[in-house]
C-alpha cells in the first residue's frame, strides 16, 4: 500500500519502522517505566517489553497503537520545534513548497532523516492541516520512503488446543475406562450406608434493622483530598468547589525567553488544587515533558489537541475562580493519580 493511501495507523507505524532501532531503543531507556502507575497499562507494558527484548520491529508492527503513538511523539517533539520556528507564520497551515523548504532548512541545520521521518509521520497521525503535503513529501523522496509493514506472526494462545496423538489419545481413553470399572466394582460391593432423616427446621422470622432514630448514615467519599502547605492553606481551601476543575488561565513563565522578552505569561490549562475569593491554587499542563511533569492522562477527553504533561509544581494565580474559562473537571480516579 502507497504513502499516499495507508491510514494513520499504518502510518505510525511504519513511521517508527523506518527509524533506527538504536534511536527508538535510546528513547524507551530514558523514559522510568518501573512502579509508574500514572502511565496506562496498555501503554506502559508494551514499553517494558520493548525494553527488556529491544525489538523494535515487533513493538512497531504489533504493539497497541497508543504505545507506538507515544514513542513517536516523544521523537518528534524536538524536530516539531524546529520545523514551526522555520515555518515562521505560515506554521499553523504552510503549503507544500513551504514545508519542504522548512524540511531543507532543518536538514542544513543539523537534523537527520530520522527526525524528518518521525516528525512527518507523527503530524499524519495527529491529522495536522499539512498532513496531505506531509504524505507527499514520504513519497517523493526516496530516503524518506517507508518500509512496508512486516508480516508478524501472531502470538500463541492458551485457548488453542495442542495436537495429540491419536495412539496417546486411545491409551489416556483405555485408563480413564479401567479406572471407571474399578470404582464401579468397589462401590457394587460396598455396603449401603444408612440414611440419616433430616430435620426440618422452623424458617425463622427476618430480623429487621431500623436505623436509630437522628442517625445520618454515613458517605463514602473516595475523592482524595489535596494536602497543601500551612501557606497554601492560609489563602486557599483544598475543598472549594471549583477544586478538581481543569480551566484555561494565564501561568507566568520560570525565567525570561530570550525571543519575546515581552512576554511574561502564556494562556495554558491547568489543573485547580486550591481555591478562595482571592484567587486559585494550580498545576500547569504542558506539551513538553521534564523531570518534575508525568503524564496528563485524561488529555484527550479533555479536547486538548496533543499528548499533555502535569507539573508537580504548584502557581497561585490572582484569579477569580467565576471567571476562568473550564474545560471540564477530574474524574475521583484521574484526581488520585495526580502527585
Amino acid at each position: 500500500m502507497s504513502t499516499s493511501t495507508s491510514s494513520t495507523t499504518e502510518m505510525i507505524r511504519r513511521g517508527l519502522l523506518k527509524i533506527d532501532d538504536a534511536t527508538v531503543l535510546a528513547t524507551v531507556d530514558s523514559l522510568n517505566l518501573k512502579g509508574n502507575n500514572k502511565i496506562q497499562a496498555v501503554v506502559g507494558m508494551p514499553l517494558r517489553t520493548l525494553q527488556q527484548r529491544r525489538d523494535v520491529t515487533t513493538f512497531a508492527s504489533s504493539a497497541p497503537i497508543a504505545a507506538v503513538k507515544g514513542i513517536l511523539e516523544l521523537l518528534a517533539l524536538a524536530p516539531l520545534e524546529q520545523v514551526v520556528e522555520a515555518l515562521g507564520d505560515h506554521a499553523d497551515s504552510p503549503s507544500y513548497d513551504q514545508l519542504s523548504a522548512a524540511v531543507d532548512q532543518m536538514l542544513a541545520n543539523g537534523a537527520t532523516n530520522d527526525d524528518i521521518v518521525a516528525l512527518l509521520t507523527f503530524a499524519i497521525g495527529e491529522e495536522f492541516p499539512a498532513a496531505a503535503h506531509c504524505r507527499r513529501l514520504l513519497e517523493e523522496r526516496t530516503e524518506l520512503q517507508l518500509p512496508p509493514l512486516p508480516e508478524v506472526a501472531a502470538p500463541a494462545s492458551l485457548l488453542v488446543p495442542k495436537e495429540v496423538d491419536a495412539e496417546v489419545r486411545e491409551q489416556r481413553r483405555a485408563r480413564r475406562e479401567e479406572e471407571k470399572r474399578k470404582k464401579q466394582s468397589v462401590t457394587s460391593t460396598r455396603p449401603a450406608r444408612p440414611v440419616k432423616a433430616k430435620r426440618v427446621e422452623k424458617p425463622k422470622p427476618a430480623r429487621v434493622m431500623s436505623p436509630p432514630v437522628g442517625e445520618i448514615p454515613v458517605v463514602q467519599v473516595t475523592r482524595r483530598r489535596v494536602a497543601l502547605t500551612p501557606g497554601e492553606l492560609a489563602v486557599f481551601s483544598p475543598d472549594h468547589p471549583v477544586v478538581g476543575s481543569v480551566a484555561l488561565v494565564e501561568v507566568p513563565f520560570d525565567a525570561v525567553d530570550p525571543d519575546q522578552p515581552e512576554q511574561k505569561s502564556k494562556a495554558r490549562p491547568a489543573v485547580v488544587v486550591g481555591a478562595s475569593n482571592e484567587g486559585v491554587l494550580v498545576q500547569g499542563i504542558y506539551s513538553n515533558q521534564t523531570p518534575s511533569r508525568v503524564l496528563f492522562q485524561p488529555w484527550r477527553r479533555l479536547g486538548l489537541d496533543h499528548v499533555s504533561y502535569i507539573d508537580s509544581v504548584r502557581i497561585a494565580l490572582d484569579v477569580a475562580p467565576s471567571s476562568m474559562e473550564r474545560l471540564g473537571r477530574l474524574t475521583d480516579d484521574e484526581w488520585n493519580t495526580l502527585s
